[in-house]
């Protein structure tokens, strides 16, 4: 399936307006909104239409739309995936001094892969919460697009051994070279500028989440266009899937469920391990046996990248279960349901590719190396949800710049379209 060309420069918009969990979820918030879904608030009363669309987020970072919440009961669909990447994060209190210059310190978020952090322009985004002139509290997030920052690599005149040993110690190496000591652009004031401009009455900075992240944008690389390399690929990727076919789907009943902090456990209330989808599911069926029936009935396609084989190391994969980029959606599997696919969602999902003429692979770790996960077990184990993993397969997973195959893309939101209905 040949790359779609719309598809991908939605997709590489969408990668570049979202640098972190909170502007993921207020495009695709955007998006949704203007096809339709209407906004539910958690703290309010829900009164839901049989045939309605709706949509609610928490913590501004974990995002569920539905449709046809009247319908529940045949069973809708669930597509889940995640809004979190490893990153580095900004430390409450960063700003450190010393040879006259003035760093920005961090902490790893996720299993990072720091090594290609060092040597890029920099940015900043999060949330940042503010006492306004009114005395309340607020918050608004915040995108300094600006190249505001750099991790310098040590010369290897002064590391001999770089290429051989290098090892990084995330307290001392990883501080982010921001401004000399005697200038006055601090990092409050160049918050409270940036919320001013926004139009935001700002009197005090009172806290916030900052991520920095890399100013270059997504592109199509190689020839014709053929690969899509970018930051965040995991798993803005299967948000993007999950909402276009969402989107491009009929009226089904169906669910898509994108939660923050997978990349560091899913334990928190807007994480899989958390009770949002729970809560939501119970409010569209609140009665007890209404709500078993729509468990059993329902079934999960947990999206989130998978390895594909490294041409310079294909050694590290299982020869018979190497996803190959360009190759099509690929169904994860673990015997120690570190993925909770089994032969029966798994079956259900080929039939899925088959259907659509989309080809389809099996990721299967090596038994001498360790497994990843996602939000699929634990979604089926706080559930009961029957679960298949899934992904697109993709290269330099948790680099600041990963990359997959634009054909791969296509290829997803087919099937996940006609997984929708």
């Amino acid at each position: 399936m040949s790359a779609d060309a719309s598809l991908l420069s939605r997709l590489c918009a969408f990668l570049d307006g979202s640098p972190t969990p909170f502007h993921a979820v207020a495009n695709l918030r955007t998006r949704l909104e203007a096809a339709g879904y209407e906004p539910l608030e958690e703290a309010e009363a829900w009164s839901l239409k049989p045939e309605g669309r709706y949509l609610v987020t928490r913590n501004d970072s974990a995002l569920i739309a539905f449709r046809a919440p009247g319908r529940f009961l045949e069973g809708p669909t669930l597509i889940g995936g995640h809004t979190d990447s490893p990153a580095l994060k900004l430390k409450p209190k960063p700003e450190l001094d010393g040879q006259g210059l003035l760093r920005l310190a961090v902490e790893p978020y996720g299993g990072v892969l720091q090594n290609p952090w060092f040597d890029r322009d920099l940015a900043l985004a999060g949330r940042v919460h503010f006492r306004d002139e009114s005395g309340l509290v607020a918050s608004a997030r915040v995108n300094l697009p600006e190249k505001l920052a750099i991790i310098p690599s040590l010369a290897i005149h002064l590391d001999k051994e770089a290429n051989q040993k290098r090892s990084i110690n995330a307290q001392t190496d990883l501080p982010a070279l921001f401004a000399f000591e005697n200038s006055e652009a601090g990092l409050e004031r160049l918050l409270t500028t940036a919320l001013k401009a926004a139009g935001h009455a700002v009197d005090r900075i009172l806290d916030h989440e900052l991520l920095f992240y890399d100013t270059q944008g997504a592109a199509r690389l190689g020839v014709d266009g053929a690969f899509l390399a970018s930051a965040r690929l995991d798993n803005l990727l299967s948000c993007f899937c999950a909402t276009e076919a969402l989107l491009a789907s009929g009226d089904a009943p169906a669910l898509i469920v994108l939660n923050d902090h997978e990349e560091v456990g899913s334990a928190s209330s807007s994480g899989a391990a958390g009770p949002f989808l729970d809560q939501v599911l119970r409010r569209i069926t609140p009665e007890e046996e209404a709500s078993a029936r729509l468990r059993a009935r329902a079934w999960l396609i947990s999206a989130d990248n998978a390895h594909a084989v490294h041409p310079n190391f294909p050694d590290r994969h299982d020869r018979a279960h190497g996803p190959l980029l360009g190759g099509g959606p690929v169904i994860k599997i673990n015997a120690n349901q570190r993925y909770a696919s089994n032969s029966a969602t798994q079956a259900k999902f080929r039939d899925l590719c088959e259907q659509v003429a989309v080809p389809v692979q099996s990721f299967v770790t090596r038994s001498d190396l360790g497994c990843g996960s996602t939000i699929g077990p634990i979604t089926a184990a706080e559930l009961g949800i029957a679960t298949v993993d899934v992904g697109i397969p993709q290269l330099a997973m948790h680099s600041i710049r990963e990359l997959c195959a634009g054909e791969d893309v296509a290829a997803m939101v087919t099937v996940l379209t006609r997984a929708l209905g």
